[in-house]
C-alpha cells in the first residue's frame, strides 16, 4: 500500500458544512472543477456528504449540517491523530474544550470536534478507511490550513502541548506551524524534496510546515481555522467566484511568494484562493 501522506499532528482533510449542499456543489464545482459524489447510504435520514474529487483524487467534501449544529456555512479542518480519544484528553488538559466526544464515522475513521482556548474549532481524525486528501497543492485543492487568532501566545502553548507544533517566523508578518520530523516523512515519500525546496529559496525549516498562523489583532472575526486553496490565477478565481454568486471579501493582492484573494461562497463560508508566484518571494 502507498505510504500515507500524513502523520499524527498534520492537517489531513477539509469539508464545508452548508445549509444547501447542492447549491454549494454547484458553486465549488464551477469554481474548482470538482466532481462530486454523495457518500451517504440510502436511508441515512436525508443528510448529504458530497465527496469532491479532482482527476479521481479526493480533495474535500461538502456536508449537510449536523443536528443541533449552529446555522451557517463554514469550512472545517481535520488533523490526523493516532487516537481521537487521547487527543480529546490532551485538549482538555491544555485548556481547550471537547465539543463532540470521540465517535466512529462508519468505517471511515473516528473523530472528535474540539476547540482551542480562544474558541477556534477543529476536528481530530483517527483514520481507518479514509486516509485524508490525496490531491493537495494543485489548483482546486488545499494549499494550507490557517489558524486565525488574536491569542498567539496561548495558541503556541496549546498546540505545542496537543500536537508538538512549533512556530516558524518567516518575516513580513508571516508565521507558520511546524511539526519537527514532518519534513523527514515527506522526504521519504518524495526523495529530493528537501533539496528542491532549499534551491527554490524556501526559508530554513519550511519543509516541516503543517499549517499557517495569522494574528488577527483588532479583527472582529472570532478565532477560527480557515482554508487556503491553490489556484492557477487569483484574479480569474475572484472573477469566476463572483459570476457564480460568491463575494470577493478581499480583492487579489500580492504577498511573499503568492498572489491571493479572500472569497465568500454564496452561503457565507469564506476561504482564501492563492496563486503561487515565485517572483514575489522577496516582497
Amino acid at each position: 500500500m502507498e505510504q500515507d501522506r500524513y502523520i499524527a499532528g498534520v492537517p489531513c482533510w477539509v469539508d464545508t458544512t452548508q445549509p444547501d449542499p447542492d447549491a454549494a456543489a454547484e458553486f465549488y464545482g464551477g469554481l474548482f472543477g470538482w466532481e462530486l459524489e454523495d457518500l451517504m447510504p440510502p436511508g441515512s435520514g436525508g443528510g448529504r456528504y458530497l465527496q469532491a474529487r479532482l482527476g479521481g483524487g479526493d480533495v474535500a467534501a461538502i456536508s449537510s449540517p449536523q443536528d443541533g449544529a449552529p446555522p451557517g456555512a463554514v469550512w472545517n479542518t481535520y488533523i490526523w491523530v493516532d487516537s481521537a480519544d487521547a487527543t480529546a484528553d490532551k485538549v482538555r488538559s491544555a485548556g481547550g474544550r471537547v465539543l463532540s466526544e470521540p465517535f466512529d464515522v462508519m468505517d471511515a475513521g473516528r473523530m472528535a470536534v474540539l476547540a482551542d482556548p480562544a474558541g477556534a474549532v477543529f476536528s481530530a481524525w483517527e483514520p481507518r478507511r479514509h486516509r485524508g486528501a490525496t490531491v493537495v497543492n494543485e489548483p482546486g485543492s488545499v494549499n494550507f490550513n490557517d489558524l486565525h487568532t488574536s491569542d498567539l501566545d496561548g495558541a503556541r502553548a496549546f498546540y505545542g502541548a496537543v500536537f508538538g507544533w512549533e512556530v516558524l517566523e518567516m518575516g513580513g508578518g508571516f508565521a507558520a506551524w511546524t511539526l519537527p520530523g514532518y519534513g523527514d516523512h515527506l522526504e521519504r515519500r518524495t526523495p529530493g524534496l528537501r533539496q528542491r525546496m532549499e534551491e527554490s529559496g524556501a526559508p530554513p525549516g519550511f519543509v516541516d510546515v503543517v499549517a499557517t498562523l495569522a494574528g488577527d489583532a483588532g479583527d472582529r472575526t472570532p478565532p477560527h481555522w480557515g482554508v487556503t486553496f491553490a489556484v492557477a490565477d487569483a484574479d480569474a478565481a475572484a472573477a469566476r467566484a463572483t459570476e457564480l454568486g460568491g463575494q470577493v471579501v478581499v480583492p487579489p493582492f500580492d504577498a511573499p511568494w503568492v498572489r491571493m484573494t479572500v472569497i465568500a461562497d454564496p452561503q457565507g463560508a469564506t476561504f482564501t484562493a492563492s496563486q503561487f508566484v515565485p517572483e514575489n518571494k522577496d516582497l
